[in-house]
Order: C-alpha cells, then sequence, then structure tokens
C-alpha cells in the first residue's frame, strides 16, 4: 500500500463511508486534533511512573476509537465506537490515582517534571479536542457518538491528574498560582 493517493490534493478528504469532505470540515477538526493528542500522548511515554505508562498505553488505543468513531457518521454494528465502558475506565484511573495524590487545596500551575508538564500539555489538546467534538456536535447533531465527547471531557481530567502523579514521583512540588 502507498502512503501517498494524491487524492487529497484538491483540500478534500474521505470519511470512513468513503464520502468526500473538505479538510476543513468540523468532523476532520474533531478527529485531527484527536490524532494530535494522541501523539502528544506518545511523546510522554515513558514516563518512568509503570502505572502511567500502562494507563497511557490504553489512552492511545481508546484515542484510535475516538477518531474512527468521529470519522463515521453512519456507523455499523461492530464498527468501533466509544461507550460508557471507556468512560468508566477513565474514571477508575483518576479514582486510582486520586486515592495517592494529597486533595488539591487551590489552582495549580502546569508544569513540573519533564513527564508532569508534557501531561498538563496533553491536557490542554485534549481540552482542545473536546472543543472541536463539541463544534462536530453542534453541527452534526444527532451523527455525533455524545458519549465519545464525554470521554474527551473525562481524559482531560484524568491527563490532569496523570501529571499531578508523574510530579509527585519525581519529587516535584506543585505550585500555586499567585494572583
Amino acid at each position: 500500500m502507498k502512503i501517498y493517493t494524491k487524492r487529497g490534493d484538491d483540500g478534500d478528504t474521505d470519511l470512513r463511508n468513503m464520502e468526500r469532505v473538505s479538510k476543513t470540515s468540523p468532523r476532520i477538526e474533531a478527529y485531527g486534533t484527536v490524532d494530535e493528542l494522541n501523539a502528544a500522548v506518545g511523546a510522554i511515554r515513558p514516563t518512568d511512573v509503570d502505572e502511567l505508562d500502562d494507563y497511557l498505553r490504553e489512552v492511545q488505543n481508546h484515542l484510535h476509537v475516538v477518531q474512527a468513531d468521529f470519522a463515521n457518521p453512519e456507523p455499523d454494528e461492530g464498527d468501533p465506537q466509544v461507550t460508557g465502558e471507556h468512560v468508566e475506565q477513565v474514571e477508575d484511573w483518576i479514582d486510582a490515582c486520586e486515592e495517592q495524590l494529597e486533595p488539591l487545596e487551590s489552582f495549580i500551575l502546569p508544569g513540573g517534571s519533564d513527564a508532569g508538564a508534557a501531561l498538563h500539555q496533553a491536557r490542554a489538546v485534549c481540552r482542545r479536542a473536546e472543543r472541536r467534538a463539541v463544534a462536530l456536535q453542534n453541527h452534526e447533531g444527532d451523527d455525533v457518538n455524545e458519549t465519545a465527547v464525554a470521554y474527551l471531557n473525562r481524559l482531560s481530567d484524568a491527563l490532569f491528574v496523570f501529571a499531578r502523579l508523574a510530579n509527585q514521583a519525581a519529587g516535584v512540588r506543585e505550585e500555586s498560582p499567585s494572583y
């Protein structure tokens, strides 16, 4: 299989159902930003925290499902789709990490260790992916899996907690903003 097809040279691309759409469509913006998030998550591993590396590997697989979900306006049974189980798994990870952390008492500045700072950056990209997904939902309505949008919301929370845990493991103290 060749990497280049030249089919996108005119500014259009194929959805999963082979419908051609502009590369600037809300659907492409949504799953393209999820792709960017997946690359950011991939750049973080290894974090030197085995538990986080396991979570992040699974997150990358989940993000492929989110992309496939957003790329398919008319999914058939058996097509990749984000489900409540994906969201619940992320919630379980958040709960497990929070048990290891001191309760948050104020806002914190994003940064810290290399892994912590990269996880905060991934969180910001995840929030952008969520905004793109909401824009897609506003544009396409019922053709967008609302659970995939909820997944991105929950994942951004998880990436925040992962950043805190990576910083704790590296012995980096969290800093609060000064106002």
